[in-house]
């Protein structure tokens, strides 16, 4: 559902260049608290969440080059929003979404650079708040156990693709450059992308759910029902009843040691190595549901040439080398390379400045004291 330039007008692009502005500003801040503040039942921290925030956005990246056949002659990708705010929260999911687009736009020649702000928008923050809210109403009426929350991570990213696809056709009806009637760009929108949203759901709960298996500690929607199972010992009894012994102090959060995240991140970087450098070429290659709408109606009569169109990655192709198998798969490599780096950059300095202000705090606090 990348967004072309040309679709939608300066006016709205800059409108909501500035709403996809303020929405990372504000995910900036809000991921402070979830990627440094620590859950009291697992002691997950920033230290551990940080890199894992960098992993699922290129692990998105790497699954959005796989496009999946919905109808005759037109395919769909993920869109993410829902899986990355249930893996490491919702403002961080903003931030995964948003990193793994810009470099799309940037390097790749994917998504338009004056139409960044609508991308953003639609496939960052307008997934990410209508999968997440789902998800956490769905968990407060489903039973509290972890089929709960893959079963909730499948509705929610079901839903949240079709809500994409409205939000596109009401920034369409604001600032359409072609004179298309909005109805029918409504239907074949809604229509195509409630296909789509099924393969999300899939690729979203089969994440979810094996994350969930491994490692429930490091899923943030989570937090609270997948805990951890606990050893219960009781007293040895020897012909009479003994007294039950005291119960053992609770082992604060701070105090348990940290289940290592390396082999975890290990084969979640291998396999989205293997998605993007491999399963790539075995793609769909038809049009996603926005190109195919924008075909069959119309939309795509003004679109513009992509300022990047001359990157030596454009079109997940790189430059020079004439097969196309080692072309693409290098590129997607390429990819998830760069998107891991920017991602971990980004959420390891919103950590780092969350402990330098905690640290300012506790300094001025001793001070006081003193």
């Amino acid at each position: 559902m990348h967004v072309p330039d040309g679709f939608i007008d300066a006016p709205v692009s800059l409108a909501t260049g500035a709403v996809a502005a303020a929405a990372v500003a504000v995910s900036l801040r809000g991921a402070r608290r979830e990627l440094g503040a620590a859950a009291p039942a697992d002691g997950l921290g920033g230290e551990r969440t940080a890199p894992l925030a960098g992993l699922v956005a290129a692990f998105v990246f790497a699954v959005q080059m796989l496009n999946f056949p919905v109808a005759a002659g037109t395919s769909g990708h993920l869109l993410g929003g829902a899986l990355a705010a249930i893996l490491v929260g919702p403002f961080t999911g903003v931030l995964c979404i948003s990193v793994v687009l810009l470099m799309q736009a940037v390097l790749f020649a994917d998504g338009g650079l004056t139409a960044l702000g609508v991308n953003i928008t639609d496939m960052a923050v307008v997934t990410t708040l209508v999968a997440y809210g789902l998800f956490r109403l769905l968990l407060a009426v489903l039973p509290r156990r972890r089929s709960s929350v893959t079963a909730a991570s499948f509705v929610a990213a079901l839903v949240s693709v079709p809500a994409a696809a409205v939000a596109f056709t009401l920034l369409y009806a604001l600032g359409g450059t072609t004179d298309v009637p909005i109805g029918k760009v409504f239907t074949a929108m809604t229509g195509v992308h409630v296909l789509i949203g099924i393969g999300e759901a899939v690729i979203t709960a089969l994440t979810v759910g094996a994350v969930l298996a491994v490692r429930p500690d490091l899923v943030y929607g989570a937090r609270g029902i997948a805990a951890p199972l606990q050893l219960r010992t009781s007293p040895l009894r020897s012909g009479t009843d003994a007294a039950p012994a005291p119960d053992a102090a609770p082992v604060p959060a701070s105090a348990k040691p940290a289940r290592s995240t390396r082999r975890f991140a290990l084969a979640g970087l291998l396999t989205a190595l293997a998605l993007a450098g491999v399963g790539s070429y075995y793609a769909s290659a038809s049009p996603d549901g926005l190109e195919k709408v924008a075909h069959d109606k119309g939309i795509d009569s003004r679109t513009e040439e992509h300022a990047a169109k001359d990157s030596p990655l454009a079109d997940y192709q790189v430059a020079d080398i004439t097969d196309g198998r080692i072309s693409g798969g290098l590129a997607g490599v390429i990819g998830v390379g760069a998107t891991l780096l920017v991602g971990t950059g980004v959420t390891w300095v919103v950590v780092r400045r969350r402990r330098d202000r905690a640290a300012a705090a506790t300094g001025t606090a001793a001070s006081e004291t003193v």
